[in-house]
């Protein structure tokens, strides 16, 4: 394969290889001149089977090919300098490596295979992740913007958390949210929220007329017949939905389920928690747009926007103890929000020993001049 084309996985490790190979060309020297060297009674050949085992560990299967030849060369050597080339121990001695090393040549050649798979759906998953959850603008009106997404299954890259911006005459409205479930359903109950809400909120409706459609659109997405009869109809997601005018130094919030936002303002953390909490769309049953009331909250200049899934709250230290996210906001003590969100992406590694148990998502937002 040209060097150009190689899958990542196979760049990132050829630089050692070179440096390595010498590894399993010293074992073979090294049991060949001592087995030359010692009585006829005592065999080393037998561990030359480690050369092409230990090729394998960071070569392909051509190099371990190639370092399984040496080494049954090696043996041979060694038979025909004994005097015992046809003898059936020598002769045992050298199929059974030859056995070995095809063996090891055959499960590298298909660790290389399974590699090159996982390298492709890796790539069709950050493909699929910009389509679904496509990069937030770094600004939008008078707001400067930031996110981060970190799903809990490192080789999906996506899962089931969700965010989304519009930009509409009057202002920007943003949507955060959480599918219930994991897997490929709530993949695909992620997208169809996300294509509902970026077709709706374009024609500016009143925030309970949005979101009376978008938990229309979820709700009658769980009743239709599905294969798996027993998950039909369990399928919600919990969201937030808010309204930002350029002209008026406030948010429009609508909960549905979801944790509550936070505003950052001179340093002071404040939680944004609705009186009446609507239910998780797909919940309601369909509801009409006069069962929601968006309610307000003060936004200003400078004042930071941070929303956030339950998969960041809900993580958890060595010792069991969620992570504080309104606490270790206030002693950050910035204001730009790609370094918050930076913050809070390294700080919450770091809580959780490196691997989180579920999708985090993320996104800050500043109201500037």
């Amino acid at each position: 394969m040209h060097p150009r084309h190689d899958p990542p996985a196979f760049r990132r490790h050829r630089p050692r290889v070179s440096g390595l190979v010498a590894v399993p060309l010293v074992l073979i020297v090294g049991v060949t001149v001592v087995d030359l060297l010692t009585s006829p009674n005592i065999h080393l050949g037998p561990l030359l089977v480690a050369a092409p085992a230990l090729t394998a560990a960071f070569g392909g299967p051509v190099l371990t090919g190639v370092v399984g030849a040496l080494a049954v060369g090696a043996q041979v050597l060694i038979g025909v300098f004994h005097g015992g080339l046809f003898t059936s121990n020598h002769e045992a001695q050298i199929l059974a490596l030859i056995v070995v090393s095809a063996f090891v040549v055959f499960f590298r050649y298909a660790y290389n295979r399974h590699e090159q798979e996982l390298v492709q759906v890796r790539g069709v998953a950050e493909v699929a992740q910009k389509v679904l959850l496509r990069p937030l603008p770094s600004r939008i009106g008078p707001l400067r913007i930031a996110s981060v997404y970190v799903a809990a299954e490192a080789e999906a890259r996506i899962g089931g958390d969700l965010y989304a911006t519009v930009r509409t005459p009057y202002g920007s409205r943003v949507m955060i949210g959480d599918v219930r479930g994991k897997g490929l359903t709530a993949v695909g109950d992620a997208a169809l929220l996300l294509g509902a809400f970026r077709a709706a909120a374009h024609r500016n409706p009143t925030l309970p007329t949005l979101v009376a459609h978008l938990e229309n659109t979820v709700y009658w997405d769980t009743v239709e017949p599905t294969e798996d009869a027993e998950t039909a109809g369990e399928s919600f997601i919990t969201a937030a939905v808010l309204d930002i005018p350029d002209e008026e130094p406030l948010i429009r919030l609508i909960n549905c389920g979801h944790p509550p936002p936070l505003v950052v303002r001179q340093g002071r953390v404040t939680e944004l928690t609705v009186s009446d909490p609507a239910l998780p769309l797909g919940l309601g049953g369909g509801l009409p747009a006069s069962a929601y009331e968006a309610e307000a909250f003060p936004f200003g200049v400078g004042d930071l926007l941070v929303l956030y899934t339950d998969g960041v709250i809900e993580t958890r230290d060595a010792r069991g103890t969620f992570y504080p996210l309104a606490e270790r906001i206030a002693a950050w003590g910035g204001t730009h929000p790609q370094h918050l969100v930076q913050y809070i992406h390294g700080d919450l590694l770091a809580h959780a020993g490196g691997a989180l148990a579920d999708d985090v998502a993320v996104v800050a937002v500043e109201r500037c001049e």
